[in-house]
């Protein structure tokens, strides 16, 4: 019995950390802000820091799709293939991690342009966990 309690504790706790994790930057190349100075760079992280303290709201997309293709199955006549036409109209969005990620790597880009040039204050991005 004591083995089963011991278990479902060790389980309890790995799901639980597996929720607790920290959203990880998305790659932003730091050449997308060789034209900038320090003091813009420093500027454009404040901005980005401030978006991120107010607290991130995805921007939500609407569109419409529409695909062609083969579709293959059993059918009345048996198995066979024929042509598939679907259409798809609806609202996405973005989840917050993802905006937040892509502003993370943003931050993690302008640091590294900041290093490049030799500036005098280079900002450093806030780890934060959830």
């Amino acid at each position: 019995m004591k083995k089963n309690s011991l278990g479902l504790l060790a389980i309890s706790a790995l799901l639980l950390s597996a929720c607790a994790t920290t959203v990880k930057p998305t790659y932003v190349s730091p050449t997308q802000y060789q034209a900038y100075n320090c003091a813009q760079l420093s500027s454009e992280f404040s901005r980005i820091q401030q978006i991120i303290d107010n607290g991130v709201q995805p921007a939500k997309r609407t569109g419409m799709g529409v695909g062609v293709g083969l579709g293959g199955g059993w059918g009345r006549g048996g198995w066979g293939f024929g042509p598939s036409v679907s259409v798809n109209m609806g609202q996405s969005s973005n989840t917050k991690n993802t905006e937040l990620s892509r502003l993370y790597g943003q931050q993690d880009a302008l640091s590294q342009a900041a290093q490049f040039k030799n500036c005098a204050y280079v900002p450093k991005r806030q780890v934060v966990t959830k």
